[in-house]
């Protein structure tokens, strides 16, 4: 794992608002393509519609922290209007300042030992 860091973040849609999350989240999936230092970014729904998964992977802090200001400028009031966030777990270690930001979004910390990774 070394310097990356990763998370998943788990959101009830509220009534309504699939449509529209999918929507703002396809605009953050495209922004954070050109983000430097974003190794995954990927949604997942449940069958019922009513769970989304967000999963999303740095090459380090810095990238990370990058990303978290991006979003928190341009996509935080309306993504946040439509979801309820149910956990937010991140893996690795990531330095203060990300972990500072991390912290206003409740994110729990689970950190690596003993591991290894193969990413095709």
């Amino acid at each position: 794992m070394g310097d990356q860091i990763s998370w998943w973040v788990e959101l009830a849609v509220k009534s309504g608002q699939l449509d529209n999350f999918e929507a703002l989240t396809g605009e953050m999936v495209e922004t954070a393509r050109r983000e430097r230092g974003v190794l995954s970014y990927q949604r997942f729904v449940s069958e019922d519609r009513k769970c989304v998964l967000l999963y999303e992977r740095y090459a380090d802090s810095a990238a990370a922290l990058a990303h978290l200001r991006q979003f928190e400028s341009n996509f935080a009031k309306p993504f946040l209007e439509m979801v309820d966030r149910t956990r937010f777990t991140v893996l690795g270690n990531p330095g203060d300042e990300l972990r500072a930001v991390l912290d206003r979004f409740g994110a729990m910390y689970l950190k690596p030992f003993g591991d290894f990774a193969y990413w095709a």
